[in-house]
């Protein structure tokens, strides 16, 4: 693609601010934003990776998927206000999903150690924990504040505080895995993923990049269920205080 026709492109954002504009949204600003920060972000990441497919050195590779894990339990944690040392249990809830599964992937050999593979492939499975995160957090504090008389009845009867709060981690759990079930189901009638769609234009035999996509796919929905279920484990205990009374 030149960059003439990338810049035609921007007729898309154009005419979303037009129609933003129209109906007096006001969302002509962040627009612009979002646009130029994909832009920069994006080209910025393209020559990083770039150097470290060039250099090729484990260390480089692990740096990168440090700094994806990172980024991603930054932004899953803010949505767990209330929730007292929400990063570094994200964080440590994605770095386990990230860790079994590619650590999988590289010892069956599904896919080579290589930088090209495991970058990639890491930031849809961080990125896909990261959103599984995110819900994972809104819905439990939805869930725990519904159910607040619930678990405090609960506890009077002498439940532990794991035991009170088993049916809001699990409601939590289920609703955080359901985008990731859902968009399984329909994948291949309703849309064409993203790493099959690309590989397909890059000029790809189709059915084989229809084996890297499943891969993709399965490994996503490992995914979702390994963060939601160690981030419940690690976070039930925060919806309690001291004296095991709820707090949210």
């Amino acid at each position: 693609m030149s960059l003439w026709a990338l810049a035609m492109t921007l007729a898309f954002v154009a005419a979303a601010m037009a129609l933003s504009i129209w109906q007096r949204l006001g969302l002509e600003k962040d627009m612009v934003v979002a646009a130029v920060r994909a832009t920069v972000q994006l080209l910025a990441i393209g020559y990083v990776l770039k150097f470290v497919f060039h250099v090729d050195h484990a260390a480089l590779t692990a740096a990168m998927v440090l700094l994806m894990s990172v980024v991603a339990a930054d932004n899953a944690s803010r949505r767990g206000q209330g929730l007292a040392g929400r990063f570094w249990r994200v964080w440590v809830a994605v770095m386990a999903t990230e860790i079994a599964t590619q650590g999988f992937l590289l010892a069956a050999r599904v896919i080579p150690p290589e930088p090209a593979y495991v970058i990639p492939i890491s930031g849809m499975i961080i990125g896909n924990a990261m959103v599984a995160s995110a819900l994972f957090l809104n819905r439990l504090r939805g869930e725990a504040q519904a159910r607040r008389d619930e678990m405090t009845v609960l506890l009077s009867l002498g439940a532990t505080p794991r035991q009170a709060s088993r049916a809001v981690v699990k409601a939590a759990v289920k609703a955080s895995m359901i985008p990731t079930i859902d968009s399984t189901k329909t994948m291949g009638l309703v849309q064409l993923p993203g790493m099959m769609t690309g590989q397909i234009i890059a000029g790809a035999d189709p059915i084989k990049a229809v084996r890297y996509q499943l891969l993709i796919v399965f490994a996503l929905i490992a995914s979702a269920a390994i963060t939601t279920m160690v981030l419940g484990a690690l976070t039930y205990g925060r919806l309690f205080n001291q004296h095991q009374q709820p707090v949210v």
